[in-house]
């Protein structure tokens, strides 16, 4: 599959797929003409890519995790693990959030908000 026919299957540019290739998330062949050759499962690796990217992964995590996937005999396992890691890291975030919104709402009714938080003493 050429790179034209790929980036219209996945409704993604070229240069999106000529940067994932870069970052070694997928894979295509030269052609004696020199144009990129994908086989037929990239087309089902770039919607994964896409989708894990609208779920919060990093194309970092993507690549750390792809190839163990694609090898595991039990796919739907292992991606249900990440995605129960994910989820349990955007609730720490969301809690850390919401613990700073507290606190600024806090410091909103002081005189001075930016003044060092008594409980906690100056530290400088």
């Amino acid at each position: 599959m050429r790179i034209g026919e790929l980036a219209q299957a996945c409704d993604v540019s070229r240069d999106t797929l000529r940067f994932y290739e870069e970052r070694g998330l997928i894979r295509a062949y030269r052609l004696a003409n020199g144009y990129r050759d994908y086989p037929a499962e990239t087309a089902q690796l770039v919607l994964f890519i896409r989708t894990a990217q609208r779920l919060g992964f990093s194309l970092g995590e993507i690549a750390s995790n792809v190839e163990g996937l694609w090898q595991t005999d039990k796919p739907d396992q292992a991606v249900s693990a990440l995605l129960q890691d994910k989820l349990a890291l955007v609730e720490r975030r969301l809690d850390e959030l919401q613990q700073l919104r507290a606190e600024l709402r806090q410091r909103l009714t002081l005189a001075c908000p930016l003044r060092p938080d008594p409980v906690q003493g100056d530290s400088q």
